[in-house]
């Protein structure tokens, strides 16, 4: 059986019930990443990786 994903909405997030939501999860060794209206669609980076990018596309 597979594991339950605990996903959490992230801080960045627009409200609670915003269409345009990312969403966090703990993987295997990973940080699981979604879209909202797009759950199907998965993304898994290392914490150092996000960390990068929300460095790159987060405006000083």
């Amino acid at each position: 059986m597979a594991p339950v994903i605990q996903w959490q909405k992230s801080s960045f997030s627009d409200g609670e019930d915003a269409p345009n939501c990312v969403e966090v999860a703990a993987g295997q060794g990973t940080l699981l990443l979604r879209e909202s209206d797009e759950p199907g669609t998965v993304l898994e980076a290392t914490g150092a990786g996000l960390v990068s990018l929300i460095r790159h596309i987060r405006p000083l």
